[in-house]
Order: C-alpha cells, then sequence, then structure tokens
C-alpha cells in the first residue's frame, strides 16, 4: 500500500475543511488517508455524546464521534479513497509529528478548537516547523474544490536549496492542471557587485538549474518567474492572491525550544491568503 497522507481532526470547522483538502488530494495521488486525532486537554460538547459521569469515558466518546465523523464525511466526498482513523491520548504536536515519519504529506487546518488552536502559531506552526514530510496548512475561508486554470506559487529564497520544494510544486500543478508561479527575491542592484544585466542573467541561469529537473518531469505544466529586487515577503503575497497554493521550503534553524522555521516561512504561513506547505529540506538536498 501506498504512503499515506495524514490529516488532523478535532471537529472544528478548520479542522474539517483540512479533511475535505486531504480527501481530495488523496483522491488524486490515489493513495490511503488516515485521519488523526489527538489531545490531552480539550473536552467537547456534542448532542450526540452519550451520558456518562466519568470525564475520561466523556472525552473518549467524544474523539470517537469526532473521527467518526470526519471518516463519514471523506467516504460521502470521496468513495474511492481507503480511509483510516486513529485516536491518541497525547499532544497533537508530538502525534502529528510522529506521524510525518511514515507520512507523505500532513495536512492540518490553520486553527482548532481550544488550547490547540488558539492562534495559528500553535498546532499549525509547530508541526510545519518540526515535521519530517511537507506540511499542509489549510487555509479557511476558500473553496477546497478543485477549479482548472489555477497557479501554484513557488517561493524560492535561494534557488539551489531545496529542489524537494520545487518538485512538490510541479507534482501539485501537474495533479491539479494548475501551471507554477516562481517568485524569486534577489538583493537589489546597489548591493550587488555585478552590474544589473550580468545580475539578471546569473539569477535566471539559478533558476534553470534549480527548475530543470522539475520542469523535464513536468513539461506540460506552465512555468512563469517573478524576479523583484527587494524583499520576498510582499512578492509572495502578491503572487499568493487568486492562488490555490502556496509551497515554501523550510531549512529549519536550530532553537533551544526545538527547530524553528524562518521568518518569511512564519510570515507567509500567518499572511498568505491561500493554503501553505511547508517542505523540508533533505539531507541530500545540503
Amino acid at each position: 500500500m501506498s504512503t499515506p497522507l495524514v490529516v488532523g481532526t478535532d471537529g472544528s470547522d478548520d479542522a474539517l475543511r483540512a479533511v475535505d483538502w486531504a480527501a481530495d488530494e488523496a483522491a488524486l495521488r490515489g493513495c490511503p488517508l488516515r485521519l488523526l486525532h489527538a489531545s490531552l486537554w480539550e473536552s467537547y460538547a456534542t448532542s450526540a455524546m452519550p451520558a456518562a459521569r466519568n470525564p475520561q469515558a466523556r472525552r473518549d466518546a467524544a474523539a470517537r464521534e469526532v473521527v467518526a465523523g470526519a471518516e463519514e464525511r471523506v467516504r460521502q466526498r470521496r468513495p474511492e479513497v481507503t480511509v483510516s482513523a486513529a485516536v491518541r491520548e497525547e499532544d497533537p504536536v508530538h502525534a502529528l509529528v510522529d506521524a510525518s515519519d511514515h507520512a507523505a504529506m500532513v495536512v492540518v487546518g490553520s486553527r482548532g478548537h481550544g488550547l490547540s488552536g488558539v492562534v495559528l502559531g500553535s498546532v499549525s506552526s509547530t508541526v510545519a516547523a518540526q515535521a519530517h514530510c511537507p506540511v499542509a496548512v489549510v487555509r479557511t475561508g476558500r473553496d477546497t474544490g478543485r477549479v482548472g486554470g489555477r497557479w501554484v506559487v513557488l517561493g524560492l529564497a535561494a534557488p539551489h536549496r531545496n529542489p524537494a520544494a520545487a518538485d512538490f510544486a510541479f507534482t501539485e500543478a501537474a495533479l491539479h492542471g494548475y501551471g507554477v508561479t516562481v517568485v524569486h527575491a534577489t538583493v537589489r542592484a546597489g548591493r550587488s557587485a555585478a552590474g544589473p544585466a550580468r545580475r539578471e542573467q546569473e539569477v535566471e541561469d539559478w533558476l534553470d538549474v534549480a527548475l530543470a529537473r522539475s520542469v523535464a518531469g513536468h513539461p506540460d505544466v506552465p512555468v512563469r518567474r517573478v524576479v523583484v529586487a527587494g524583499r520576498a515577503h510582499p512578492a509572495l503575497l502578491a503572487a499568493t492572491t487568486g492562488a490555490e497554493l502556496l509551497v515554501l521550503g523550510a531549512r529549519r534553524r536550530a532553537d533551544p525550544l526545538g527547530p524553528q522555521l524562518g521568518p518569511i516561512n512564519h510570515a507567509m504561513l500567518h499572511q498568505a491568503p491561500c493554503t501553505v506547505v511547508i517542505v523540508p529540506v533533505q539531507p541530500a538536498d545540503g
């Protein structure tokens, strides 16, 4: 059986939109989908919850209800997808990061219930920083239906650093019938020892090398390049307006509290208007 997609669910509206997104993705990839509910602190009040005096029994019943509802949602939406579910009594971040060892991708909503999703920056951003596979943070308020003719935005800070991010972006574009917009921000001309024309050619050469493998593997995917002299943040925000997906590579920083995302990745997780996928740098990528 192929490697599954894993989606975290807690019964919230944001989590259910992530389940929908993951179900569509699993159908396109032809892979199984694994639903994962993990919690240490949350309790839920649901109309269908059986009466029980034992708080643990109530939590267990609520957790089973959450995953059963998500499982049925997937079967109704994508009956061709093989779906399974798991409930774990542990911190959601630990559970999702652990699951990322054996997942093609981890999918999470941008927010969730209670302590697990007060703001983006808790579970979603921490999983994106620590997972061992790509992590999709599904932005709410967008239609999760697949519409042709849209674009995947690929942000490349240094074109040679993370071919895994380029491969992921082009694979997604090919699956959905999208094009890829490659965004690269350079230093301003005044800071470069090379002249503007030479610097522009150097950047184009870098992009040719960085994209060669992905373009060769997906020759039918339309590609457009956006090269700006200045900061990457505004260029990425502009490019993601109307885009379906933003793909960014992650070279994590060492930190006493654990791996941390760089400032651009962190900012785009908070501010991008579309779903964001963080692709970790693989060891072979250097």
